[in-house]
């Protein structure tokens, strides 16, 4: 029996005509039709975004990011929940940067592997600036700051902000 997963797809910004293809190619991968439900991207004229949640093999978070890494317009997200015999992930990709990924524990934390710390280190040497350069690198940093605006520019899009009293 095949472990099943659960999942979400972010599409932050694709060109209208590239919407079918998306669900195209995440209907390959899933093995049934989908449709995604698509609203403007108030940040990119032009461009729509999209949230699907999935259920699939356990894999399929990198078979859908892999099915969507040939269009360079498109932004996106891919996580896949910690499912029985496999790890949890998080692929994300902007047009700028290409495509980053993370293993992800049971509760959504990045999970970073001894040997990918000891490579920062060891391309750091004594150079604290050089391996905080790394660290913000592993930690997916530079995604996660050209996609944050794209998160924060649906219309439907809840912000709450805190501010801090005392």
């Amino acid at each position: 029996m095949t472990a099943v997963s659960t999942g979400v797809i972010f599409v932050h910004s694709a060109p209208r005509a590239l919407s079918p293809h998306v669900e195209w190619a995440v209907s390959r991968v899933l093995g049934r039709g989908v449709t995604f439900t698509w609203r403007p991207q108030a940040i990119l004229t032009g461009t729509q975004r999209a949230e699907y949640y999935w259920q699939g093999p356990a894999g399929s978070g990198a078979a859908i990011a892999s099915a969507l890494r040939g269009w360079t317009h498109l932004r996106y997200e891919v996580t896949e929940d910690v499912s029985h015999g496999g790890d949890g992930g998080r692929w994300c990709h902007t047009p700028a940067l290409g495509i980053f990924h993370s293993q992800t524990d049971a509760v959504g934390n990045m999970v970073i592997s001894e040997n990918r710390l000891r490579v920062a280190m060891e391309s750091a040497g004594p150079n604290a600036s050089a391996l905080l350069a790394e660290i913000s690198q592993i930690l997916g940093e530079p995604w996660d700051a050209e996609l944050d605006a794209f998160r924060q520019a649906s219309d439907d899009a809840t912000v709450t902000w805190l501010h801090h009293v005392g």
